[in-house]
Order: C-alpha cells, then sequence, then structure tokens
C-alpha cells in the first residue's frame, strides 16, 4: 500500500467478440427516475464502464511504471504515472488515509483524531486515517480524492483503485465498517460518472457490500497466501487481480485460481526493474 511516488512495500479469451463483451458492459443512464436506471445506492448509473478481462496477465507498477512484461494486459500504476498504451489500466488512489507528504496539506479537522486531540496513525506506513465519522466530513474527504479520480479519467485510466478501505480497523473503533462503505460509495458514483471501473481494495470481510457501495472488481493482495480468493472470486465473478509477496503465496494462488483471476508475484516495495529489490514472477 504505497503512498503516491514512493516506493512501499487461464490464458486470454482469443475470440474477439467474447472478449469485447467480457471487457465492456454498456448501461444506458437515462434523466427519469426509474428503479432500473439506478444502482442501489440510488445514483445513477453509468453509461459505459469497461471492465477488466478475467485471467489475464497482470502487473502490479505502483511504485513506478515501465513498460509491462510480455502477455501482460491489465496494469495497475499511481495516480501520478500515466497509463501503459493499449492496456487496461487501473489508478492507484490513497483514497482513506493521508499520506506523509501530504499530511499538512490536509485540513486539520478531516484528519481522525482520538479523545484527547491525538491523531489516529497507520503505524505500518506513518499515515493519519481519515476522518469519516459524519456524512459531512465524508463529502468533504470525497472532495479532494474525487479530484484524484478525475485526474485518472482525464489522463486516461480505465479504472481506479481506492486504497485503505480496512482503515476502519485501525482506528481504534472510531470508524466503523458503515463509514468505509458510506465514503466508498460517494467515490464510486463520482468514478462512474467518469466512466471508470472502480476496484475494492483488499478488505474481504466487505465483499458482501459490493452492489451497496457500487464497486465493480476487486483488488487483493495475498489472497493466495491468506486463502481469500475464493470470497472476491464469488463477489465479483472472477474479475479479480492478487498480488501475492512471497513464492508459497504464489503458488497458493495459482494452485486453486491460477486459470481464473489475474496472479502475479511482486516484491513488497514494487520496486521498478533494476533495483535490487526487484521481484516479478507469474509461476
Amino acid at each position: 500500500m504505497p503512498p503516491t511516488g514512493v516506493l512501499r512495500a487461464a490464458g486470454p479469451r482469443t475470440a474477439l467478440g467474447a472478449l469485447a463483451t467480457a471487457l465492456t458492459v454498456a448501461v444506458t443512464a437515462l434523466a427519469g427516475c426509474a428503479s432500473g436506471d439506478r444502482d442501489e445506492s440510488g445514483s445513477p448509473k453509468p453509461a459505459t464502464v469497461r471492465l477488466p478481462p478475467r485471467g489475464a496477465g497482470f502487473d502490479y507498477q505502483i511504485g513506478g511504471g515501465y513498460p509491462p512484461p510480455a502477455g501482460v494486459r491489465v496494469v495497475s500504476r499511481d495516480r501520478s504515472d500515466s497509463p501503459a498504451p493499449g492496456l487496461y489500466n487501473i489508478c492507484y488512489v490513497n483514497a482513506f488515509q493521508a499520506q506523509p507528504a501530504e499530511r499538512s496539506s490536509w485540513p486539520a479537522d478531516l484528519l481522525l483524531r482520538d479523545a484527547q486531540g491525538r491523531v489516529v496513525m497507520d503505524e505500518d506506513w506513518n499515515e493519519p486515517l481519515l476522518d469519516l465519522r459524519t456524512p459531512a466530513k465524508r463529502e468533504r474527504v470525497a472532495r479532494r480524492v474525487n479530484h484524484w479520480i478525475d485526474g485518472c479519467a482525464d489522463k486516461g485510466f480505465d479504472a481506479v483503485e481506492p486504497d485503505n478501505y480496512d482503515s476502519y480497523v485501525r482506528s481504534r473503533r472510531l470508524l466503523t465498517a458503515a463509514d468505509a462503505t458510506a465514503f466508498m460509495t460517494l467515490l464510486s458514483r463520482h468514478a462512474h460518472a467518469r466512466h471508470l471501473a472502480i476496484a475494492q481494495k483488499n478488505t474481504a470481510e466487505l465483499a458482501g457490500r459490493r452492489k451497496r457501495a457500487g464497486l465493480d472488481f476487486a483488488v487483493a493482495e495475498e489472497c493466495g497466501q491468506y486463502d481469500e480468493c475464493g470470497v472476491y472470486a464469488k463477489a465479483f465473478d472472477d474479475r479479480v487481480v492478487d498480488i501475492e509477496y512471497t513464492d508459497s503465496g504464489l503458488r497458493a494462488a495459482r494452485a486453486r485460481w491460477g486459470g481464473r483471476l489475474s496472479i502475479v508475484r511482486r516484491d513488497r516495495d514494487v520496486s521498478t526493474p533494476g533495483s535490487a529489490a526487484y521481484v516479478r514472477k507469474v509461476r
């Protein structure tokens, strides 16, 4: 789960008609208010949302873009980067926490604070959690994140990956799953309005809320390692991209899901070729 601009830590279908069907979901959005033209959150359905192919070659490049290896059809890159030409491109956005370099640019009252007024932190990445406890605050945070989503759309990405959906579990019980879902719904409405698909990032425990939150596919880290791939596969009809950070996780993911999900092994820093830490494997 890297901050923007900082390193952190079955074969493709061949029939063109089948590929087009798999990649594109076209829905007509009418001006009227008929229930069939609105999603479960009550917002208009997107006119066109392009979904990632199932079981496709995948590379996770959020630590920095580089020429995709042969066979790759889906790439995820940071919002500060540009899409890979000719591929399905997912735009990484850190949506539920403030990146360390951007902390000072957030209004102080939008950083989650405990009863003593101390900012609640994700200690692993030194990132303050954002305060999503009220509708008004969620709207204010969403305005900023949606501006980043606009940037993804303007650059030509196909989808957006809002990270840290699970930040409520690190909030010392100040945030709830309902807060997270309500905020994600705001992001989904905006992404769909910009004709972007939107991913659920991790958070297997909320996969059952995918329709309520307006989510289209999943980006999972280590679902093979932690035996969670089936949860995402069921909820998202196999539209899942999975990043494993260990050889054992890669073996486990491929053994059960290699013909159905998009799976890659990366190093935890998600580094670029030429770095001593760089690892990318698909087998």
